[in-house]
Order: C-alpha cells, then structure tokens, then sequence
C-alpha cells in the first residue's frame, strides 16, 4: 500500500494545468487557426480558475454548513513504572498526528525535567497532577488535544485530572512487577529495592488500580502495535467520527 505525498500531489496539479491549458490551446487553434489566439485564451483559462478557484475556497472556508467541531480529548496513560505506557502513548500519538488534528504528547519525563523539585510523596504527586491538568486545560481551550502518559499511582489524582479535563480516556497499561522488573533497562527497580530510590512506585510506593478506565491494555497477551491501534480505533469511533 502507498499513500500519496504532498509533493505527488503538487505536481500532479501542475501537469494537469499544463493538460488542460494545452488542450484549450489546441482545440481554439484548430476552430481559428491562429496560434497567437490559442495561447493567449489558454494563458487566460489558466488564470481565471486559478482566481476562481482560490475565491471559491476562500468563501466556503467562512461557511460552516458541512463542518463538524472536533472535541479536544486527552488520552491519559497509567500504569506501574516500565509497563509499556511511553511506547504505547507514541504510538498513538504517531497514529493520530496523520488525522491532521491539533495535538500535543506529553510524558512525565519531558515534565519532570521542567519541574525537577516537584517529590514523589503523596502530596507532592497530587499536587505535581493537579499542574499537568491545568497544562492539559490550557490545551484544551485552544483546541488541542493531548497524549500523556503518567505513572499517576493515586486514584485521587486520576479522579482529579479526570474532573478538570474534557473527554479524559485513561488507558491502564496492565503489567505485574516481576514483567516490569523485565523491562527495566534503566536499572531503576534494582536501586528501589536497595533503598536508593524512596516512594518508588510498586515497591515503597503502593499502585492503585483504576477502577473505572475506559480501556485496559494487557501488556501479557497485546503487542505495542496492537494495542496502539485498539486505543486509535476507539478514539476514532467515540471522538473523530
């Protein structure tokens, strides 16, 4: 399958203006007989739907009739430490850019590198959430949406982004310790469980399950891929119709 570029598409415009000017060329100059008339109308056939045709654009971009809103929606991704969330959320992310929509992707890392000082106690997490959902509202009221991804261990959190936001689908990456501990290429379980890391989530840290996401990915039994495209295809359906 191959999808058509800009590019394939701009000059494809251009060699069909070349046809069509050169075909009214061809047929005034087999009625007059005179070259120079031929390629003056042609000349003036070319510039006239190329006016027309920015005119006609131009007044059905002011008509709302056929139009349709879209929503902006946030896609917010939890789960444990190394579950899978930022693979995922890219993925989507990569999947909904094509739609041409207004988009942001934002990722706890990207975040906290912002805000450095921000802890990891309750408190500190709650509040550190409560920033992200004034981000995503900021967002929203200029009509775009967002893909986030946060560990957002606490269902008060969750409750609160999902209260400030409009449209907020979560998306629970499902995975236990032992397959996230599988995935740590970055070492950080190893240094939670020596005590290196405090309030870490999973191990010194608790993990509250969502009990009411709107869609659970099985990180055991669903590929990356797949589950990129269930979350695409769900947004589609219930937001981009």
């Amino acid at each position: 399958m191959y999808k058509e570029t800009n590019l394939r598409s701009i000059v494809k415009g251009i060699s069909w203006r070349f046809v069509a000017t050169g075909t009214t060329i061809i047929i005034v100059y087999t009625f007059f007989g005179r070259l120079d008339l031929a390629i003056a109308a042609g000349l003036l056939e070319t510039v006239a739907k190329v006016a027309l045709y920015w005119a006609h654009e131009k007044i059905w971009q002011k008509i709302r009739f056929g139009k349709k809103r879209i929503e902006p929606f946030n896609l917010w991704f939890t789960g444990l430490p190394l579950s899978g969330k930022t693979t995922i959320a890219n993925k989507v992310y990569e999947k909904l850019k094509k739609l041409d929509i207004p988009l942001e992707r934002i990722d706890s890392k990207d975040i906290r590198e912002l805000i450095p000082n921000a802890g990891f106690s309750r408190e500190e997490r709650n509040q550190h959430m409560k920033r992200i959902g004034h981000l995503i509202q900021t967002l929203q009221n200029n009509s775009i949406s967002t893909v986030a991804s946060f560990v957002s261990p606490y269902r008060e959190s969750r409750k609160a982004i999902r209260t400030m936001v409009k449209n907020n689908i979560v998306v629970y990456v499902k995975a236990d310790i032992e397959t996230c501990k599988k995935r740590d290429y970055k070492g950080v379980y190893e240094k939670a469980l020596k005590g290196e890391l405090k309030n870490f989530t999973g191990i010194s840290d608790i993990y509250e399950e969502p009990q009411h996401a709107e869609i659970v990915i099985d990180t055991e039994t669903t590929t990356p891929d797949e589950a990129a495209e269930m979350i695409f295809q769900y947004v589609k359906k219930n937001y981009i119709k």
